[in-house]
């Protein structure tokens, strides 16, 4: 015999009336999910959620009274365990990992097909997390964009001692007299130097001169 499905009692946020009773309306349409309320405002829904103990609660990100993210954080340090998908039109870096900062299980566009969010209803009350592929893409675009911004570019590239040698070449030295003050044979500074242009994308000693003038004269500004 197949054991019933547990019913998903949910609370749905949102400071429109018409979105908060299409909600109702095509959620009733499933029956292992109860909507047990609504409400217009952030300060409300904490306090229906301590009243009406949902599993699920669908909070929209811009509502009037007091903050989502912070009516998130509240709900969130329930001994009840309720769980938090935001449900929202607006799809801006700073509030999506506002939102996961707050604890949210669940970030999801308002333009999302019905069928994935009752799929996502489901999963975040058996504890999973969702996020909605477009937000997907824009967090790991942000995380890429970190990652490039924080890559070594320039004259940082080089070692201590590459540095060193090109800072040489740019005053002119030859590469018997960078090894002598170096205490490097010329066999080594040449080696130093093919990889400085290597690693610059250089062909020429004078390209390594001047790339390093432009470089620091471009510090001094």
């Amino acid at each position: 015999m197949e054991t019933a499905k547990k019913t998903i009692r949910i609370l749905v946020a949102d400071d429109q009336q018409i979105v908060r009773m299409g909600l109702r309306a095509m959620l009733a349409q499933f029956a292992n999910l109860d909507v047990v309320g609504d409400v217009g405002s952030a300060d409300e829904v904490v306090l229906e959620a301590d009243r009406l103990k949902p599993d699920v609660v669908l909070l929209d990100v811009r509502m009037p009274g007091a903050s989502a993210f912070d009516a998130c954080r509240k709900l969130k340090a329930m001994e009840e365990g309720v769980r938090v998908i935001f449900l929202t039109s607006f799809a801006e870096d700073d509030g999506i990992f506002e939102a996961i900062s707050a604890g949210a299980d669940g970030f999801l566009l308002k333009d999302v097909l019905p069928e994935e969010l009752v799929n996502a209803i489901i999963r975040v009350a058996e504890g999973q997390s969702v996020l909605d592929p477009a937000v997907t893409h824009r967090i790991m675009g942000r995380l890429k964009a970190g990652k490039e911004r924080t890559k070594p570019t320039g004259l940082e590239v080089l070692s201590a001692q590459e540095s060193r040698v090109i800072a040489l070449v740019a005053q002119g030295k030859t590469n018997k007299e960078i090894g002598a003050e170096m205490g490097l044979s010329p066999k080594t500074v040449k080696n130093y130097l093919s990889n400085v242009l290597d690693k610059l994308a250089l062909s020429r000693r004078s390209q390594a001169a001047a790339y390093y003038a432009q470089s620091m004269h471009k510090q001094t500004q």
